[in-house]
């Protein structure tokens, strides 16, 4: 039991216990399958965790240079790299840092070959298999449009010379189902290719950390496609390592009635520390609250610090009304959360933690002006 009494707000508090039943269970189903699943920076980037994730998991992928960075650094190991375009002046040291290099395009793959040829980088390319089930057009690579992969059409019959793997990410947050439907998908456009690679990246969005999740089920799926294919399979989840592995600690700074609503301003804030929230949307979860409003008992509207007029969440119900001083916690924020925070308004960022395994708090990291004033200039 997480003691919060004594630990500054706001704060990301990562349960370290947590975190390591999650990479237990991840590391059981990469030895099972006889795959490979790799931390993915881009949702989980706590790299003062990194040495835990290091005893389960062997890689990491990584989406810029600044990611690939952090993966040499932090994990010691070079990056399975995909980056939708990539700066000519970054792209030596970008091949460089990395064991994999995913192109985004063929005219991205024609630019770059010579120098990626030979450099002993195992080179892929991105599919899109004109299939997803992801609800959100924002989170949907495979929308019209979608600058992410190339869509059958645009390829022949073989892989081009020099390319080994083939890479898709169209998941998330999804069970082993959908998966399931979207190798048919992929099968159905890339087949005969699939028989020329050498290993198939199934990107992220693999949720198997999630209660009731059928390993079972995603096991048999990874063991028929490797045996198929006769490739390595690697899996890169994002939101499944960090999956309810800690929290958003924040402080009730103030209560104001908003014409007959009870708001409660936070020193936390919606846009700039939890912005999923407001992108995806979805209304995250308060520990010892109703998710939501309950006649007959004490109802606020959340408000974050900032000056945005949108930086609000809806309703919550609580047993006993919120007095300024109150702490409010947000449950599963360690995820995608923490690596999309902003400084508008000069707000502070939330400071990181770790519960430790021995029942006791390691302040990892607080922020202040230099933060705020080093994005700027």
């Amino acid at each position: 039991m997480i003691d919060y009494s004594n630990i500054p707000s706001p704060c990301f508090v990562l349960e370290e216990a947590k975190l390591r039943a999650n990479l237990t269970l991840i590391d059981s189903v990469q030895q099972r399958a006889g795959i490979q699943i790799i931390l993915a920076l881009k949702g989980f980037s706590m790299y003062s965790a990194f040495p835990l994730v290091k005893q389960y998991l062997s890689g990491a992928t990584a989406s810029s240079l600044n990611e690939i960075k952090l993966v040499n650094e932090y994990m010691g190991i070079k990056a399975h790299t995909y980056i939708p375009a990539i700066r000519d002046d970054e792209f030596d040291e970008v091949l460089e840092r990395s064991s994999h290099l995913t192109f985004n395009s063929l005219s991205q793959w024609e630019r770059f070959k010579n120098r990626a040829i030979g450099s002993g980088v195992s080179c892929g390319i991105r599919v899109n298999p004109q299939y997803s089930e992801v609800a959100t057009d924002m989170y949907n690579p495979c929308v019209p449009g979608s600058r992410l992969g190339i869509t059958r059409d645009l390829i022949g019959d073989s892989l081009p010379e020099g390319i080994e793997g083939i890479h898709f990410h169209t998941l998330c947050e999804n069970d082993s189902y959908t998966l399931e439907r979207t190798l048919e998908a992929l099968e159905n456009r890339f087949a005969d290719l699939l028989h020329q690679a050498k290993w198939v990246n199934m990107g992220g969005g693999h949720l198997m950390t999630r209660e009731g999740y059928n390993h079972e089920h995603l096991i048999g799926l990874l063991q028929t496609f490797r045996q198929k294919y006769d490739v390595e399979v690697i899996l890169e989840p994002g939101s499944a390592i960090g999956w309810q592995t800690g929290v958003l600690l924040s402080n009730v700074l103030d209560i104001v009635d908003s014409q007959g609503i009870k708001v409660a301003i936070l020193d936390t804030s919606f846009a700039a520390h939890m912005p999923d929230t407001l992108e995806m949307p979805y209304k995250p979860r308060i520990l010892n609250s109703y998710h939501e409003p309950v006649a007959g008992k004490p109802t606020f509207r959340l408000g974050g610090m900032t000056c945005l007029a949108g930086d609000f969440m809806g309703d919550y119900s609580f047993d006993e009304p919120l007095q300024i001083g109150d702490r409010v916690i947000f449950d599963d924020m360690i995820h995608y959360t923490m690596v999309k925070t902003t400084t508008f308004n000069g707000v502070n960022l939330p400071s990181i933690g770790i519960w430790q395994e021995n029942e006791t708090f390691q302040l990892v990291k607080t922020y202040g002006y230099e933060s705020f004033k080093d994005r700027l200039s």
